[in-house]
């Protein structure tokens, strides 16, 4: 994308202990998009990553999984509690966040 400044997609293990992985878009203009896979696939979580960032215009389809609580708010179009899971707060982005 254009105004893509950085995208980082990392793979962890959720509390369930299955493998997800999570993308994280910075945009040139410093905002942050968060977008995730339970099918390991990472172009559909930088595609969601991209959407929460706000350079997609359309919401990318998402099926669930899981029934897995980011999922469950995905699809209902609520607020992702990210840090919900232990693993996504020791994921080292890269670049780091502005603060």
């Amino acid at each position: 994308m254009l105004n893509t400044a950085f995208i980082h997609v990392h793979s962890i293990r959720v509390s369930s202990g299955e493998e997800v992985l999570v993308a994280r878009v910075l945009t040139q203009s410093g905002r942050i998009g968060y977008g995730f896979s339970f099918r390991l696939d990472a172009t559909e979580a930088r595609h969601m990553a991209e959407y929460h960032a706000g350079l997609r215009a359309e919401r990318p389809p998402y099926e669930s999984q899981l029934d897995h609580a980011w999922e469950r708010s995905f699809l209902s179009e609520e607020e992702i509690e990210w840090h919900a899971e232990a693993a996504f707060a020791k994921i080292r982005w890269l670049p780091e966040e502005r603060r």
